[in-house]
């Protein structure tokens, strides 16, 4: 029999972000605590391997048992003389790199704010602050206990002790947990390199569209993950962060988001971002339309007689981009359809010099599980030297951190 747990087989089935990071889930008695195995599966889905850590209370709404089916490890619901919080939070061999504990209650709260420990939960915290490890808190709780002053007071004093408090979501009467994508999120970030520290990073995401009547557009299939993979993993790696986004589901990412609909918007937005305070990198992942309707039509175009439109090119963004700000690092895209590996590389190079870029990503819409739509991407990095950097399919976050490592290198930064 294998030694490796089942549950274990997604570990890295998305990234490899956070590979090899162990991570303490402090788990406590509120009822968000359904929400612990999903938060739990996703950061393992990242590669990291969580171990649980439960309160007596949270213990009486869901089993230990399905926090170790769910982490493939075992969970501690006492402190034994193993000194399991010890182990995890010493900062030493086999210690956990972060402590989250979500949900935290109002109780769990209080007690890491007084130094009280007297559960596995607010032992390990105490462990984990004097050892100097990262630890993250998401609270969950009536709203009316949350508004307590002592509540508020007690978070405000887990702050001051650099714990990074996920503040909840007040709705129907309830503090409830903020989205656990977002915890995971959170989480990633707080375990990423800040490599990026002190950079200025501007990024474009998403389609634009040119409305041919009041109800009419036309637009492309990007949905915008291949900018907003961008935005979390600058932002995560320490950098002050704008994204640009068209008409795509707002990302959730730790950055200025400035929305636009229309290619000449976006080419405002970037002129004004680029133009407003000094700009280190401008990755320009989105793809706006080249064209747009010479006019647009007043209501809704009848359908009982033909209609002749025109397209007209709009200005390139690109190229705007590198006259505002020379001293800023662009990165461009380029994306093709069904071509063979020299010929999108070829292209790609052409586009560079055309463009002046400091380097042009290219990939193949063509191929399953590239570009539009996709979790992941597959892409050619060319450079103006004629050098390429192949980045083979990997979730687009992974492509991302791969550029962006790139770039560190190119420009002289790390």
């Amino acid at each position: 029999m294998s030694n490796i747990h089942p549950s274990k087989d997604i570990t890295g089935t998305k990234s490899g972000l956070i590979a090899g990071k162990r991570i303490a889930l402090g788990v406590c008695g509120s009822v968000a605590c359904i929400k612990a195995p999903e938060i739990a599966r996703e950061l393992m889905r990242h590669g990291g391997d969580v171990w649980t850590v439960m309160t007596r209370a949270a213990q009486q709404l869901i089993s230990p048992d399905l926090m170790e089916w769910a982490t493939g490890n075992p969970v501690v619901t006492r402190l034994t003389g193993g000194i399991e919080h010890v182990a995890l939070g010493c900062g030493g061999e086999g210690s956990a790199a972060l402590v989250l504990i979500a949900p935290a209650t109002a109780n769990t709260i209080g007690k890491i704010a007084a130094g009280i420990d007297d559960t596995p939960v607010t032992s390990l915290a105490t462990t984990a602050l004097g050892s100097g490890i990262q630890v993250i808190v998401a609270p969950a709780m009536h709203a009316s206990m949350y508004r307590h002053p002592a509540v508020l007071d007690n978070i405000k004093k887990l702050q001051s002790m650099g714990i990074r408090v996920l503040l909840p979501e007040v709705s129907e009467g309830k503090a409830k947990i903020i989205d656990w994508n977002t915890i995971v999120e959170e989480t990633i970030a707080a375990l990423r390199p800040k490599d990026m520290s002190g950079l200025r990073v501007v990024v474009t995401s998403g389609p634009t569209r040119t409305h041919m009547d009041r109800i009419r557009f036309l637009t492309n299939l990007s949905s915008g993950k291949m900018g907003a993979a961008f935005a979390a993993e600058a932002a995560a790696r320490g950098a002050e962060v704008t994204l640009i986004t068209g008409p795509v589901e707002p990302p959730k990412v730790n950055a200025k988001v400035v929305a636009v609909e229309t290619t000449r918007e976006m080419r405002e937005a970037v002129i004004n971002e680029l133009s407003s305070s000094a700009c280190d990198l401008f990755v320009m992942a989105a793809a706006p339309l080249d064209f747009e309707f010479e006019r647009t039509f007043e209501g809704k175009i009848s359908s009982d007689a033909p209609v002749d439109i025109r397209l007209v090119p709009v200005p390139k963004i690109l190229a705007e981009a590198k006259r505002i700000s020379p001293g800023t690092f662009v990165v461009g895209f380029k994306a093709e359809y069904g071509l063979a590996k020299d010929e999108l590389v070829s292209r790609a190079l052409k586009r560079l010099c055309d463009s002046g870029c400091d380097m042009i990503v290219a990939n193949d819409l063509s191929l399953p599980g590239r570009g539009f739509m996709s979790e992941t991407n597959e892409t050619y990095v060319a450079f103006p030297d004629g050098s390429t950097f192949h980045v083979p399919l990997k979730s687009k976050r992974e492509v991302a951190s791969q550029v962006l490592d790139l770039y560190l290198r190119r420009a002289g930064k790390c």
